[in-house]
């Protein structure tokens, strides 16, 4: 019983997958591109190389990957592409080892819920994105 307990249900449940794992990305890639300056000005302040460049790939990664994730095109590769991109973001992003509290409790938390949404693609890369994708598989 226990290995079979959502098998009936596996297709439904990787697309569920797909769209909670990329909602918070399309929104948050939406609102970069529809305010781009801003979000190349935030990535001048963490320092981040190229800072237009890494805006668009943000953008890119984020909203255009994010949508074509939720649609189940390329899923395995795409997932494998967009957990580095987390991992980067995580490092980048939320380094909670060069911070003091409250500060470094909050970029913790961050950081380990990037882990936690890594760990979701590296699961959505291995299973593919079941039979509502356009990948159907």
């Amino acid at each position: 019983m226990r290995h079979a307990l959502l098998e009936g249900q596996r297709d439904i449940v990787l697309l569920l997958a797909r769209v909670l794992l990329m909602i918070l990305f399309v929104l948050a890639g939406w609102g970069k591109l529809t305010g781009f300056e801003g979000t190349v000005g935030y990535m001048t302040s963490l320092g981040a190389p190229m800072p237009t460049l890494a805006a668009a790939v943000a953008v890119i990664m984020e909203f255009v990957v994010g949508i074509l994730l939720i649609l189940g095109f390329y899923t395995r590769p795409l997932a494998l592409l967009f957990a580095l991109f987390v991992l980067g973001t995580a490092l980048i992003g939320h380094p909670f080892w060069n911070m003091v509290d409250p500060e470094r409790s909050a970029n913790m938390t961050q950081f380990l819920k990037n882990l936690s949404i890594i760990g979701g693609l590296l699961a959505l890369a291995v299973s593919g994105p079941g039979r509502f994708s356009l990948d159907k598989g």
